[in-house]
């Protein structure tokens, strides 16, 4: 049955960046939520006690997180990337109402899910719409957008929320979220219009479920073992045996599903599946350099907790600028495997540079090995979500924005989850004079691991075919009964 619409808006690159402007201020959302609690913990462990539940605090909204994006991806396919997107922020507004509020850490931990919930929508929504307004061979004109937000949700978050929990508490942190929510609400509805395509809808339940069970697992088990219990222990080998199961259960189901919530057969494509390990790897690299750089600088080298954003910006300006440089050249020329190659490479560098660290290296020092981990970072981030989307048909455009998000935050929290373990490793036991040498050690020994890693991402991005990039949407496949609207 064919719907009746409006023609399309004609999509000028100024309305382009005027609607991805409102896009991406949901981007930002969740990118400030990532980094404000962290300076709020200590005020809140001080209001709400409990402070063996704190991890929780952190945990409930990444695993929410992580468990619904290719859910979220799914339903953008299904009923429209505006509709889920504005449902995605609803979300989110409420899940930070409910926090601002909570009376108890349980309860900061569940408002924690809600919001986790709404921030899963929130990122894949959002390549997702890029994908759906730009074609890939004229992504480039925007990525520099993408890559400020980045940075500036990097940066900020920590000096934000160290600004606002000093001066209102721990509380105005999450009220922050609803006065941008409500703006990006607002934007949101003037300014976007997607074409899509109109489908039955078919939401696939079983494998929603088994795809949660199985990330639920992963990312407790990485929580919890070598802290909670031991990594060789009965309740690691349940994980493992959970996850193992719910994987292989997930996987033969959704060769049978009708409309399956994650379709297999985009990874058939060489591209894909290489853009999707290199998400993963470099996942694992820059939030093991977000996270043990500040650090790095603060317990080792002297610096003030209160301007930990700041000792980002040797990392965070080379992802702008190299985004911005290698878009461009993508665009004019078409061409963009050497940019994952050269930047899995720059991560490498930058993770054997970080490794030689001690307890005497200046802070100087430490800002140039950054600059190799920004270059790596601004080359592979978002060339890893054009290259996936530009490998699929336009139906499975938010499924394959869900799975690259996905596994990119897989690799983080897994990364930070492992990571955790060895610095914890160096540091429980070192007495208070040796803390330093104990963290420096700890925090080079985790580069050291990038770096390996890192190795690998280079394997994966000279393994990407290098298929032409297309100047419109992709041939879609929906079938006979799909028929064209305006959402």
């Amino acid at each position: 049955m064919t719907t009746s619409s409006p023609s399309p808006v004609v999509m000028t690159p100024l309305r382009v960046r005027m609607t991805l402007l409102g896009v991406m201020f949901g981007l930002l959302l969740s990118m400030l939520d990532n980094f404000i609690v962290g300076t709020a913990a200590p005020s809140i462990v001080r209001d709400l006690g409990d402070a063996s539940l704190l991890s929780w605090v952190v945990t409930a909204y990444a695993l929410t997180t992580a468990v619904t994006t290719p859910i979220w991806g799914k339903l953008g396919d299904l009923f429209g990337r505006k509709r889920v997107f504005q449902i995605s922020v609803a979300a989110f507004i409420v899940g930070s109402i409910l926090a601002a509020l909570a009376p108890s850490m349980i309860l900061l931990i569940l408002a924690r899910a809600v919001q986790g919930i709404g921030a899963g929508g929130l990122a894949v929504g959002a390549f997702a719409v890029i994908g759906d307004l730009v074609p890939p061979r004229d992504r480039g004109k925007y990525q520099g957008m993408v890559a400020i937000i980045v940075a500036t949700g990097t940066i900020g978050g920590p000096l934000v929320g160290g600004f606002l929990t000093d001066a209102f508490g721990w509380r105005s942190a999450f009220l922050i979220n609803l006065p941008l929510g409500a703006l990006t609400m607002a934007w949101v509805a003037w300014t976007l219009r997607i074409p899509r395509v109109q489908r039955k809808a078919q939401i696939d339940w079983l494998g929603a479920a088994l795809l949660g069970i199985a990330v639920s697992a992963l990312i407790f088990l990485t929580s919890w073992a070598g802290e909670t219990f031991e990594w060789l222990s009965w309740q690691t080998g349940a994980f493992v045996v959970v996850f193992t199961a719910a994987l292989v259960a997930f996987v033969w189901w959704e060769r049978r599903a009708a409309e399956p919530l994650l379709p297999l057969a985009i990874f058939r494509e060489r591209s894909f599946t290489m853009a999707s390990i290199l998400a993963f790897t470099s996942g694992i690299v820059v939030f093991a350099s977000v996270l043990y750089l500040p650090i790095f600088q603060q317990t080792v080298q002297g610096a003030s907790a209160s301007s930990s954003g700041l000792l980002l910006l040797p990392m965070m300006i080379p992802v702008v600028i190299v985004s911005q440089i290698a878009g461009r050249v993508m665009t004019r020329t078409g061409r963009y495997k050497v940019f994952p190659v050269i930047g899995s490479i720059a991560l490498t560098v930058g993770g054997v540079l970080l490794a030689t660290m001690t307890a005497s290296t200046p802070i100087a020092l430490t800002a140039a090995f950054m600059i190799p981990m920004g270059i790596g970072s601004g080359l592979t981030q978002q060339m890893t979500t054009t290259i996936a989307q530009n490998s699929v048909q336009q139906k499975d455009m938010g499924a394959a924005s869900g799975a690259v998000t996905l596994l990119r935050t897989i690799g983080g929290s897994l990364g930070i989850a492992v990571f955790g373990s060895i610095y914890t490793s160096y540091t429980i036991d070192a007495a208070p004079a040796a803390l330093t040498e104990g963290s420096a050690q700890g925090i080079a020994t985790i580069f050291g691991i990038t770096a390996a890693i890192s190795a690998l991402g280079v394997v994966a991005a000279c393994a990407i075919t290098e298929i032409p990039l297309r100047r419109g949407p992709a041939a879609d496949a929906a079938g006979p009964e799909s028929s064209r609207v305006t959402a």
